[in-house]
């Protein structure tokens, strides 16, 4: 039996759930003028899939930068949710 795939996906999972309080909380404290963070560590993890020989590390970053990238999008929706009152807002976000 072969258990990287299983492993790839339980990673893929936990990458997931993950970041989902990471880009609330990011959008909080910072707002969403970190979305270039986002976009430079997705591409620097895609990049860096690129270049790994073990496929299943390769497909881990892979997953780890496609996962940054789409947060860029969350971020800017988790904005609108704090507008619409779902999620609480701080007022000082410089």
């Amino acid at each position: 039996m072969h258990f990287t795939g299983l492993l790839v996906g339980l990673i893929t999972f936990l990458i997931i759930g993950a970041l989902h309080p990471v880009v609330i909380q990011a959008e909080y404290h910072i707002g969403t003028k970190c979305w270039p963070a986002f976009l430079a560590a997705g591409l620097l993890c895609c990049g860096a899939a690129l270049y790994i020989k073990l496929w299943w590390i390769s497909a881990i970053l892979a997953v780890l930068g496609f996962s940054l990238l789409w947060s860029i999008g969350e971020l800017f929706a988790q904005k609108k949710r704090v507008e619409k009152g779902w999620f609480p807002s701080k007022q000082n976000k410089d």
